[in-house]
């Protein structure tokens, strides 16, 4: 595959012997991006290339006097943290930890907002795994305080992973999220847009935006999720459109004995119009894979560094996390290829 990125030597995070494995960074930039949160696994179950694995996570803050060298420090205090989560928990479920943070500032009122997974599994093994997207506000990451998850995870719908888009000419935001759609032949992860009138608050679920079955990308053909959008200023794709990075995984495949194994996780660029709510365009090959993954590259943060490049940050099978270098010029060059 050719490479129009250059991926950085070695890891992001400096581990211990208390966290091996690391996943899901993402930056502060009122911090020159100096402090951020990173996921930590405290245990693993299972194999991480077959269906059925769980891994259990805190949350950590994190901080480096560069953009490629971070180190772990404290778990991430919640203000109200256990309140919440008792009541979404209740008597019969099994809460494996916060997940995949996200950072965003509002500028009008400074303050800032973190996104996480709540993942919630059950003992009676007939009830499926709840996933809500969850919210934390505060001036600063040492003063956040948990508020009721802005999408809970309902009947038909589940949401991680978010986008978060621009305000569109409606006066809000079709934010973009993973969610999940069962079909007899398997569980397709699924992009959806998520309709944010306040950031604070509880969002409605939007359409569905990118299904990998209805699509013949085979790369993308299992699984797919939202990852960082770019800004105008770096990448200019149209009016009420945006270039962005877009997680995916290839269909997965049961073996005789009847296992699921999972293919190969890449990242990719797509075009979403967030004045409509809709994908024009996902990239008809992944645009990074990295040099050691066997089975995950998913990319969860991206810097501007400056008018013409930055830094793309995406952890590998979730055990490290890298950071890759990205051109404006390279990304051009790739979509060049699609005439895009």
């Amino acid at each position: 595959m050719e490479k129009f990125y250059t991926e950085h030597k070695g890891k992001v995070i400096e581990t211990d012997d208390k966290f091996k494995l690391v996943m899901a960074i993402t930056l502060d930039s009122r911090s020159e991006n100096k402090r951020g949160i990173i996921r930590c696994v405290v245990n693993r179950e299972g194999d991480l290339n077959v269906k059925g694995y769980t891994d259990r996570s805190e949350l950590h803050l994190l901080s480096g006097e560069s953009l490629e060298n971070f180190k772990i420090g404290e778990r991430l205090n919640i203000k109200n943290e256990k309140e919440i989560l008792d009541n979404l928990i209740g008597d019969d479920g099994d809460f494996i930890g916060l997940e995949d943070p996200d950072i965003w500032i509002d500028r009008e009122t400074s303050l800032m907002h973190v996104y996480f997974t709540i993942p919630i599994k059950y003992k009676d093994k007939s009830k499926k795994t709840k996933i809500h997207l969850g919210h934390a506000v505060g001036k600063d990451l040492d003063s956040l305080e948990m508020t009721e998850p802005v999408l809970l995870n309902n009947s038909v719908n589940s949401a991680k992973e978010v986008s978060i888009a621009p305000i569109n000419s409606k006066g809000c935001r079709y934010n973009l999220i993973e969610s999940r759609d069962r079909q007899p032949e398997a569980t397709y992860s699924i992009v959806k847009f998520a309709i944010a009138k306040d950031m604070g608050k509880s969002w409605e679920y939007g359409n569905t935006v990118f299904h990998p079955k209805e699509h013949s990308i085979s790369w993308i053909g299992g699984h797919a999720s939202p990852a960082p959008l770019l800004s105008k200023k770096f990448i200019d794709v149209g009016e009420g459109k945006l270039l962005g990075f877009i997680n995916g995984r290839e269909a997965n495949q049961k073996m005789s004995d009847g296992v699921i194994k999972y293919g190969m996780f890449s990242v990719g660029l797509f075009i979403y119009d967030y004045e409509n709510g809709k994908i024009d365009w996902v990239s008809p090959e992944p645009f990074i894979q990295d040099s050691e993954a066997t089975t995950i590259t998913f990319a969860s943060q991206f810097v501007e560094t400056s008018t013409e490049e930055g830094i793309l940050y995406a952890h590998v099978d979730d055990s490290f996390v890298r950071a890759y270098s990205i051109t404006v010029s390279g990304i051009k060059s790739f979509l060049k290829k699609f005439s895009i």
